[in-house]
């Protein structure tokens, strides 16, 4: 018999975009340039979910997640939204990119989310200042990180 590894835990994350610019497409980035399409959404709102595996933690004790959905090195993890062109929009003259930096979510809430059956999930507004769509780093306070039971 082999003794064989324990499989990494798994966290279902959800993004939530509020207020995305009106007729601009979105979408999570999937490896170097696959993506994920929404879910389901209506005009106010667009939401994408996809698996997020637990691996070990970093030197300070911090969640490391992986999968085809995180970006960036193991300090520095991330999520890219995608929109305009960069979501497979053709016509558009939109091409951004947002980053929603994994490291920025609270350690109770992902806790949470490895002891109980639920989603993590973060809310972020999908239309800046100029109009256009959500890019760049997006600050950890723009982002609302939290712990949503799913099933009864």
């Amino acid at each position: 018999m082999s003794k064989r590894d324990p499989v990494p835990p798994t966290i279902t994350m959800r993004i939530i975009v509020i207020d995305p610019p009106a007729g601009v497409r979105f979408a999570v980035q999937r490896g170097k340039d696959g993506l994920l399409v929404p879910s389901g959404g209506e005009r106010d709102v667009i939401a994408f979910e996809f698996p997020l595996r637990l691996g070990t933690p970093l030197p300070d004790g911090s969640p490391n997640m992986l999968g085809e959905f995180a970006q960036g090195t193991p300090a520095d993890r991330f999520v890219y939204l995608n929109s305009g062109t960069l979501a497979g929009q053709h016509g558009t003259n939109w091409t951004r990119r947002a980053k929603l930096k994994i490291a920025s979510i609270p350690r109770e809430v992902v806790e949470q989310a490895l002891s109980a059956s639920g989603i993590l999930e973060a809310r972020v507004q999908g239309t800046m200042r100029d109009g256009g769509p959500i890019c760049a780093s997006v600050k950890p306070e723009a982002v609302v990180w939290r712990f949503v039971q799913v099933g009864g």
